[in-house]
């Protein structure tokens, strides 16, 4: 088994999260596609199944970010991904989700490596 102090596991990590880097902009365009979707009813609650959507993909950020070095990013979309899920289960909440997304979109747009965020 490959210890973290193999330097072939840290190259073949690194080489990793290089490919992962450079899925980030479209990852955060299919979050920024969904979230419109959702966002297209307007005051409503959005369907479930546009909600749905919303969720995969921050929950495929939330579990992958913080394998290849974006542990903030991958924190965030968790934190807004279980607010997404409170949404689902109990039919409310939706505008408290809004101004999260936006601003994780914002922040990860900027710099979805970067260890504070804001």
């Amino acid at each position: 088994m490959a210890m973290p102090e193999d330097p072939a596991f840290r190259a073949r990590l690194a080489a990793l999260s290089e490919k992962f880097a450079a899925t980030v902009p479209g990852t955060l365009e299919q979050i920024t596609q969904a979230f419109a979707v959702c966002q297209a009813s307007g005051d409503e609650l959005p369907p479930d199944a546009h909600l749905h959507q919303l969720h995969e993909l921050l929950h495929g950020v939330a579990g992958s970010a913080g394998t290849f070095g974006f542990a903030m990013f991958g924190q965030q979309a968790r934190r807004i991904e279980q607010m997404v899920r409170g949404v689902l289960a109990d039919h409310t909440g939706w505008p408290a989700v809004v101004p999260e997304v936006e601003k994780l979109l914002k922040w990860a747009a900027r710099d979805a490596h970067a260890t504070t965020y804001e």
